[in-house]
């Protein structure tokens, strides 16, 4: 397993010479930017395609800058800065990291902590995810990186759960089944979610198969009851949760998840004082009695049911080739090979994912 550090602050000797060090203000930068800078706490990398399948060699390139550049998904003449100077923790999202195991010990020698949003399906017989390895290799990387570095720093995804045709709540239910059998030793937690039909997701599935839509809302139901009474064969029980959905499910013991998740990062953290004061959760007064909580900051550029804490994303529409039917992040095969040549002529000197 590798030895992630607690004790070590982040490394930025070696970053540009603009950079600031963690703990300075922006302020105190040596000359100005020409666009907007941050410098996140949590990096996620990323909602907008699957860095760890395809896009490793470029992330390590920028984690040795110390920075990245990212474009505003729907205005490319903005972009804005990345500093990984105050970084701490990056979120890694993906469905086949494979490519990516051999950079972490690099990772981890930084200082940084790290985590995997790793979505593992079962829906080869439908189509649904054709660019993903065999769900054999998918498992085993699971596994491997488990092992590697720890189950609690791989979160099982199951989503999003689709309907219709041949996929019944009940088959669904028995491929969860199947999964969380082979999965549960190797993690601690499950979050699934139900397909949000967007008018690009809903095109993209009626032409794979115009039965496949969203559950109902007693469906829903019948797929958390499953799902819960499911987790208690399980070899080992794992905390249950959604992800960004609006029915609440809390009657199954199954809570409303925060992906970005100030809890796991303080726990990866422990000694960071800068984690541990920036996301201890604050109590909120009220004017009646025992109505206190305590609260952590959400990232408000996330939809409303989204329960994440404030990071900065990293990646890029348009550049991921498991052109997965239900995606919302690719406009088109055309578009994603276009963009994926464009990166190949410029391997790891671009500063944005996309050059």
């Amino acid at each position: 397993m590798i030895f992630l550090s607690f004790h070590k602050s982040p490394c930025n000797a070696h970053h540009a010479s603009w950079n600031v060090k963690a703990g300075e203000s922006p302020a105190s930068a040596h000359r100005p930017l020409p666009f907007p800078s941050h410098f996140p706490l949590v990096v996620s990398a990323s909602r907008a395609t699957d860095i760890p399948a395809f896009h490793g060699e470029w992330f390590m390139a920028r984690l040795r800058a110390g920075f990245c550049r990212r474009r505003n998904p729907f205005n490319s003449r903005q972009e804005s800065l990345i500093s990984f100077a105050r970084t701490r923790v990056f979120v890694f999202w993906s469905k086949h990291p494979a490519p990516f195991l051999p950079h972490l010990a690099e990772i981890a020698a930084t200082g940084r902590q790290f985590y995997f949003q790793y979505t593992l399906n079962a829906y080869e017989a439908e189509g649904l995810e054709p660019g993903l390895p065999s769900l054999c290799r998918r498992l085993e990387t699971f596994k491997r990186l488990a092992d590697t570095i720890g189950p609690q720093r791989v979160i099982w995804r199951c989503d999003p759960l689709i309907v219709g045709g041949r996929l019944s709540t009940g088959s669904l239910l028995e491929r969860i089944d199947r999964l969380g059998r082979e999965l549960s030793p190797y993690t601690e937690k499950l979050v699934f979610s139900f397909v949000d039909m967007y008018r690009k997701t809903a095109a993209a599935l009626r032409r794979l198969d115009p039965a496949c839509r969203a559950p109902t809302t007693d469906e829903m139901r019948e797929l958390a009851r499953g799902i819960a009474a499911l987790n208690t064969g399980w070899p080992h029980r794992l905390e249950l949760a959604t992800c960004a959905e609006g029915i609440d499910l809390g009657a199954l013991g199954i809570h409303k998840n925060k992906c970005i998740d100030d809890a796991l990062i303080r726990r990866l953290c422990p000694q960071d004082a800068l984690v541990q004061t920036e996301l201890t959760p604050r109590r909120q007064l009220s004017l009646l009695p025992g109505r206190e909580a305590a609260t952590a900051p959400r990232d408000a550029g996330q939809r409303t049911a989204c329960g994440c804490i404030p990071s900065k994303d990293i990646g890029a529409y348009d550049s991921c080739p498991h052109f997965c039917v239900y995606c919302y992040a690719n406009r088109s095969e055309q578009a994603v090979r276009a963009n994926l040549q464009r990166c190949r002529r410029q391997p790891d000197a671009r500063e944005c994912l996309l050059p």
